[in-house]
């Protein structure tokens, strides 16, 4: 039973030069970690990769038809138990960028762009040339930059209960900057007065008065009632 094939992931990366052909090439790297002897034939204008992984029990297989044309004897091949990296001199010698690597335009999923090796047109003047015979030719997509200290757009939770109480709430800068604290004393305060108007005597009720007056006059008329009727008699 053959091995199943798989199509390995491809990243590049261009310069280009109208005048030093050490600086107008493209480079490759063919993601086919731990193959042996792998079968590489390169044409001016293509590229056929196989290899077999016996510890990834698979083979590894790729065909590429370029954009332009390719320097063959000048190229170089170099491989690792990680992939297998090329340098690619282009042919023509031009300033301008190739607009893209395959010949065909149609988008391809294991084709992907070298960020690490990867430079602008328009700066490529002004950024290091590091690459020396395939050394440091390296494959693999840069690593991603983690959320940074903070996370959640660099916000500092912790540094929300600076300033606070000992339950670590912030201070509470609104509702018209009231001192909650003093709310309560001013409570306090109206309690005590409550209790000091509690120990007054209470003053009489005006309903008792008025009986009290009535029923005087009553003894009073009725007092006088007597002394006239003994009188008459």
């Amino acid at each position: 039973m053959s091995a199943p094939q798989t199509t390995p992931e491809v990243l590049w990366a261009q310069r280009s030069s109208s005048s030093d052909p050490e600086k107008n090439y493209i480079t490759l790297t063919i993601g086919a970690p731990d193959t042996e002897k792998p079968s590489i034939d390169l044409k001016s204008n293509s590229l056929t990769f196989t290899g077999h992984s016996e510890t990834k029990k698979t083979t590894y297989h790729v065909e590429l038809e370029f954009y332009g044309e390719i320097d063959v004897e000048n190229s170089k091949t170099h491989a690792t138990s990680a992939n297998v990296s090329f340098l690619l001199r282009k042919k023509e010698l031009k300033e301008e960028y190739w607009p893209r690597l395959l010949k065909e335009s149609k988008r391809v999923h294991y084709l992907k762009t070298d960020f690490d090796k990867w430079v602008d047109e328009d700066e490529q003047d002004g950024a290091p040339d590091d690459i020396d015979a395939m050394g440091g030719m390296g494959g693999g997509m840069p690593e991603m930059g983690g959320m940074g200290d903070g996370g959640f757009g660099g916000i500092d939770f912790s540094k929300l209960g600076a300033g606070g109480g000992a339950d670590g709430m912030p201070d509470l800068g609104g509702a018209g900057g009231m001192d909650f604290s003093k709310l309560g004393a001013g409570a306090g305060e109206d309690e005590e007065a409550g209790d000091d108007d509690d120990d007054d005597e209470m003053p009489g009720l005006e309903g008792d008065d008025k009986d009290a007056a009535v029923a005087d006059k009553a003894e009073e008329a009725d007092g006088k009632g007597k002394a006239k009727i003994q009188e008459v008699s």
